[in-house]
């Protein structure tokens, strides 16, 4: 994110942080993964649409490029670890978590 603003403020940006919508808590961690995984695949649309738009632009480009990929990574972590608690069940997940 850091890489993100650095580049807007080179592109004189006026950049202006403001607080972000306030994720839910979550006392059930099958809960926060699938909350998790609805919030990478719908960023993920966002942020493909931004890296095609941004083709023109390298240093741009791979700045989201770089983003995507990360975004991407916590993504099939989510689904990953959804699929192996429906193969081991909570308990065992819960375990391998310790």
């Amino acid at each position: 994110m850091d890489k993100s603003i650095d580049r807007l403020i080179d592109l004189g940006v006026d950049v202006r942080l403001e607080a972000k919508k306030e994720a839910p808590v979550y006392k059930d961690p099958i809960e926060w993964i699938k909350y998790d995984l609805q919030v990478s695949k719908d960023g993920l649309a966002w942020l493909k649409e931004l890296v095609d738009a941004s083709a023109d632009d390298y240093t741009t480009y791979d700045i989201l490029k770089a983003y995507y990929q990360d975004e991407e990574e916590d993504l099939y972590w989510a689904e990953n670890q959804l699929e192996l608690i429906e193969k081991i069940g909570v308990q065992n997940w819960l375990v391998q978590q310790l």
